[in-house]
């Protein structure tokens, strides 16, 4: 008898460590997701391509700082995949040729706030700017997000994928 009442208070003890531990788990993932959602200045990292404010604030800034290099209708510069004789790659195309929607939305905006080096290291020979003292977080989000609205439905819902 003595014994099946430990095996009972073993079980209870155990269900209530399993519940728990389950419950900081899920508190913990939560706090991962949020914080994950949220970047620099509290903007949310979600791009928002059907949001026509922030299509058409993005398409400004982008003709105001990005297309001189990648070009007004996101084409890129040629050979855009070799290498310059100065080691530095041509800017590459942001429609859907190029490998822009390959990448997640929050690095696509830590890319372009702290610019390549940041991720590359600080070797890495690059013509792109780090914007993060020119353009603002929602400005970033605003360029990325007018890209991507220009962008195939298909590859939008890849995109949507990443994210």
């Amino acid at each position: 008898m003595l014994l099946l009442e430990n095996e009972r208070s073993f079980m209870k003890t155990t269900q209530v460590r399993v519940f728990v531990g389950f419950g900081i788990l899920s508190i913990f993932a939560a706090t991962i997701f949020i914080v994950n959602r949220f970047t620099f200045d509290g903007i949310e990292l979600r791009l928002r391509h059907n949001d026509p404010v922030f299509v058409s604030k993005g398409k400004v800034i982008y003709d105001e700082n990005c297309a001189s290099c990648h070009g007004i209708n996101l084409r890129g510069q040629q050979n855009w995949r070799v290498r310059k004789e100065d080691d530095k790659l041509p800017a590459p195309p942001h429609d859907e040729t190029g490998h822009t929607w390959h990448h997640s939305g929050a690095l696509l905006i830590e890319l372009t706030k702290q610019g390549l080096n940041a991720i590359a290291g600080p070797d890495y020979k690059t013509d792109m700017p780090a914007y993060e003292n020119i353009l603002s977080d929602e400005d970033i989000v605003a360029v990325l997000s007018y890209i991507k609205s220009t962008w195939p439905e298909e590859i939008i819902k890849r995109h949507d994928g990443l994210e």
